[in-house]
């Protein structure tokens, strides 16, 4: 028997800089700690949430709503972890202060 699941959220960019490197390089680090496949995107693009190549082709900004989505038996702790990344705001936010 399988637990395999399929969940999506909404998250939105909240550091001032946007995806850039330096959150897409957390971004791919967090999503490769699990097996999900693990989608994210803008409008009708979507790419690899595991590939910082695709994270940076969305040209997220400050502001930016992505929806991601997760299929595999760790989609919803993977869900989380992301979502805590972005309301985090990559830990970027404090070094702006």
């Amino acid at each position: 028997m399988t637990n395999d699941s399929s969940l999506s959220t909404v998250v939105v960019v909240r550091n001032p800089q946007g995806l850039h490197a330096r959150p897409a390089d957390m971004l791919v680090r967090l999503a490769n700690q699990f097996d999900s496949t693990i989608k994210i995107g803008k409008g009708s693009e979507h790419v690899d949430c595991k590939s910082i190549l695709s994270l940076l082709t969305l040209g997220a900004a400050a502001g930016t709503e992505l929806s991601i989505s997760a299929f595999g038996s760790d989609a919803d702790a993977a869900i989380q972890a992301i979502v805590e990344l972005f309301e985090a705001g990559f830990h970027e936010m404090n070094d702006e202060e």
